[in-house]
């Protein structure tokens, strides 16, 4: 059984998950598995996850359920049921980890905490320019690159790409607290299933997978805790998604409610 699930939130988008592969193949922490959750890629995507799976030096799974729209969470529910190991990090199909991802999020790890960290918003020139090689040469580790494109070119978020190794930059730049990401979160699987995992009402990008997930965590006594410049991620360029009503309004039933377990999550009630 390895020591983490990596969870990967994944739709179509296949060169992205293939730069996502080269990121963790350079991890330094080695005892993982990854969890492709797959809300319903065209056949060919899947093929080629397929193929790729036997080139891969660590544990993959693929999970895939027909696209019936958005349904992230329900998918997510199917991942941690299927995750072999007690601690689940939590990943977008369009984002690279830093190499010390893994290692920094399970250092961390305490039961009754959940460990959010951040991620840098890359340019759409910067995401061009990005190969499997290049991502194995360390080329977004180097801050030089970065910086210049988050002066010159569209990066964002860019100061959040700098991987502090020191006791007390890491102390100082997570002074202040931080809502959860959902693209970049880590938790024991215990306790995510205590809240019975993500409610699969939410059927649009935002605030089901991470604002509503916090929000009921919280109300189970879980404590988030901040990772900013510790578990680094680089996220690749897409056009931003509207928050939309819907899961606005969902998400106020919720907090009337004030039930941190969710009758609509990995157990159906």
């Amino acid at each position: 059984m390895p020591d983490v699930s990596v969870i990967v939130s994944f739709y179509n988008k296949i060169e992205y998950i293939k730069l996502l592969f080269a990121g963790f193949e350079r991890q330094t922490f080695r005892d993982f598995e990854i969890i492709v959750g797959d809300d319903g890629s065209k056949a060919d995507v899947v093929e080629e996850i397929e193929k790729l799976t036997p080139k891969i030096p660590f544990p993959l799974k693929h999970l895939w359920q027909e696209d019936k729209g958005f349904r992230k969470n329900k998918m997510l529910n199917k991942t941690i049921l299927a995750a072999g190991a007690p601690y689940l990090i939590f990943i977008d199909g369009d984002c690279v980890p830093h190499k010390e991802f893994i290692k920094e999020h399970i250092n961390a790890a305490e039961k009754g905490v959940c460990l959010t960290g951040r991620r840098v918003n890359l340019s759409d020139k910067i995401t061009k320019l990005l190969t499997p090689e290049k991502i194995e040469a360390g080329f977004l580790e180097n801050s030089f690159n970065l910086t210049l494109d988050g002066l010159f070119g569209g990066s964002y978020d860019v100061e959040k790409g700098f991987y502090f190794k020191k006791s007390f930059l890491r102390k100082y730049f997570n002074k202040k607290k931080r809502g959860l990401l959902g693209c970049n979160f880590s938790i024991h699987k215990e306790d995510i299933l205590r809240i019975n995992g993500f409610d699969e009402r939410y059927e649009a990008p935002s605030i089901g997978e991470d604002t509503d997930i916090q929000y009921r965590l919280e109300l189970n006594r879980i404590k988030i805790k901040s990772l900013n410049n510790i578990a680094v991620q680089y996220h690749l360029y897409h056009k931003l998604q509207e928050r939309l009503r819907k899961n606005l309004d969902l998400f106020d039933e919720v907090k009337k409610s004030g039930e941190a377990f969710t009758k609509y999550g990995v157990v159906k009630i």
